[in-house]
């Protein structure tokens, strides 16, 4: 049994906003995350996918275009990460994201570093 901490953090990339949409729980070797985007309301959750093209950052699409990613505290195994993406309450889908730490990877303390550039929301 390890200790795990958890916490909120905002998607949106204007600083002043703070929407709380990602939930993070963070234990010794694995990161969790729930996303709750405002900007991805009315889009079905089936048209969504978490894109894991390198280990240091995800990337939200909705019909295969980018539109929210992020780039994380740290880096993770790429292999082990997984999503998964529902219908949510007031129209805005919910997104699971869960994957491995790196080996030898400190505590996060967080999940989002910084949020992408090419993220449209």
């Amino acid at each position: 049994f390890g200790m795990s901490t958890s916490g909120y953090e905002s998607t949106s990339i204007i600083r002043d906003v703070e929407d709380d949409g990602c939930a993070w729980t963070e234990s010794a070797g694995q990161m969790e995350a729930t996303l709750t985007i405002p900007g991805l309301r009315g889009q079905p959750a089936a048209c969504l996918a978490v894109d894991y093209a390198d280990d240091g950052s995800i990337s939200v699409t909705a019909f295969g275009r980018i539109v929210w990613s992020c780039i994380l505290r740290n880096k993770y195994l790429t292999d082990t990460a997984t999503f998964t993406s529902e219908d949510g309450p007031d129209m805005v889908p919910v997104i699971e994201v869960s994957f491995q730490k790196a080996v030898g990877s400190e505590r996060w303390g967080g999940f989002i570093a910084q949020i992408g550039e090419n993220s449209l929301l």
